[in-house]
């Protein structure tokens, strides 16, 4: 039996813990703050060629909370040395460093493990993908899609602004919508993967089998029952907070230490302990995707250059993606979580693979059978979550939420941080990229469930044709 003054103890023993751990990770928060920014600034000067000024003021007003320390940081850029470094009132400093034909990373200060390239390919490979588009832009087909392009790139009165950068329709393998925000274009590479998939088809990797996590594997370790299913439907159980919310807030979260703090992403997301056993709860963080491209890596040859050259070779030649970085962080791991960099079009050359279930001309890229998995819903995954992407499928609150908005029942899609999405429909035919620098919450900020209602409408019952 709890007396009242055991309950006191036990009381106040529980808050002095949690303020201490509290402020352990808030001394995390100047740090985390300014690789947010770093990474951010780095990778849309050096990769895609923007205005810093317009970066900074735009990627900071999409966090909320941020407006409480954006008058406290300073930055400075550096463009015969490519690099940027970040300063929160002299408590945190964050210095990214730009890499040609591997962007940017963060230099903690230890060095960089591995930064090679591969070797040159000469003529590149031809892309199995029949072309979406010629050269120039393509307008609206029709004035309904052109009233539902007017609505996205509308801004409301007053913020939260949404700042959409890019939509590309594509309907029947064709683009029929595409617009971009001024200083944006069809060569513009946006920060926004499925190699995984590529590995388990050629045999290398097993959904059902335990990850092959060389720090999983001590005796009695309970890491060693995760998944590489449990790791890309975020069950795997680790003690790493969440990625759900992009805000000042989340800093505190070790998710974002590991992203923002350490050279070794992958090392640091494999040491953290089990919070849940791994398969009986869900909850998203970028450590699950961390820990999933060191398997890629490991997979591919271990080297850098054996990622860019498998993902060349494997995804992004055959489906003509031909404007992509990818980043690593400083140990030569791909952060796959979101720093690859493309161009709205090839974005939705990506988004083409699984509207085709995979398959290429005739070529099976993807495992058959593993864009249904991918899309396949998740238990308690109430945003409406399958294997690496967003979902319609089941009964989660997200799924019915976007269905009510008029999504169909059958879509799933890729999301990122601030409003990068690549929505797949199948019974429409149709592929919607919209990227932009937006508010994560509330979800109507975006102007996403807008849209993807407007775009079906459109497009539905025959009104556009392929190649009109």
């Amino acid at each position: 039996m709890i007396t009242r003054r055991l309950f006191l103890i036990l009381a106040t023993t529980t808050v002095v813990g949690a303020l201490v751990l509290t402020a352990a990770r808030a001394r995390d928060v100047p740090k985390v703050a300014t690789g947010f920014v770093a990474n951010i600034l780095c990778s849309g000067i050096f990769v895609s060629g923007l205005d810093p000024d317009r970066v900074f003021s735009e990627t900071t007003a999409a966090m909320p909370g941020a407006g409480l320390i954006t008058w406290a940081l300073d930055y400075k850029l550096d463009r015969t040395r490519k690099d940027v470094t970040v300063t929160l009132l002299g408590l945190g400093r964050s210095h990214a460093v730009y890499r040609e034909g591997l962007g940017c990373y963060l230099d903690h200060g230890d060095g960089v493990t591995d930064a090679a390239l591969p070797a040159a390919e000469g003529k590149p490979q031809p892309a199995l993908l029949p072309d979406i588009a010629g050269p120039s832009l393509v307008a609206s087909a029709t004035p309904q899609l052109g009233a539902a392009l007017d609505r996205a790139f509308a801004e409301p009165d007053k913020p939260p602004f949404r700042r959409t950068k890019a939509v590309i329709v594509v309907r029947d393998g064709h683009i029929v919508a595409e617009r971009y925000a001024e200083g944006y274009g069809i060569d513009t590479a946006i920060l926004g993967f499925s190699l995984i998939g590529i590995l388990v088809r050629e045999g290398k990797l097993s959904l059902d089998q335990p990850a092959p996590v060389a720090a999983w594997q001590g005796a009695g370790d309970p890491r060693h029952a995760i998944t590489v299913d449990q790791l890309l439907r975020h069950t795997a159980g680790l003690a790493l907070g969440s990625s759900l919310s992009a805000s000042l807030g989340a800093a505190l979260e070790p998710v974002n230490r590991m992203k923002f703090m350490e050279s070794d992403m992958a090392a640091y997301a494999e040491s953290i302990e089990l919070e849940t056993p791994p398969g009986s709860a869900w909850n998203y963080h970028d450590g699950n995707t961390i820990i999933l491209s060191h398997l890629i890596r490991n997979a591919a040859g271990g080297r850098v250059s054996d990622v860019l050259r498998f993902a060349r070779q494997e995804l992004f030649g055959p489906l003509g993606m031909r404007k992509v970085t990818l980043e690593f962080d400083a140990a030569g791991t791909p952060e796959g979580s979101s720093q690859m960099l493309a161009t709205a079009r090839d974005w939705a050359r990506f988004g083409m693979l699984y509207l085709n279930d995979g398959v290429v001309a005739g070529k099976r890229i993807l495992p058959e059978g593993w864009v249904n998995y991918a899309a396949s819903p998740t238990p308690n995954a109430w945003v409406g979550y399958g294997a690496g992407f967003w979902t319609n499928r089941g009964d989660s609150y997200g799924a019915i939420n976007r269905i009510e908005h008029g999504w169909p029942r059958d879509a799933f899609f890729a999301k990122g941080t601030i409003g990068q999405y690549v929505i797949i429909v199948p019974s429409e035919r149709l592929v919607i990229v919209r990227l932009g620098t937006s508010p994560n919450w509330p979800p109507e900020v975006d102007g996403v469930f807008q849209l993807v209602s407007d775009i079906v409408a459109a497009t539905g019952k025959g009104r556009v044709s392929a190649g009109n």
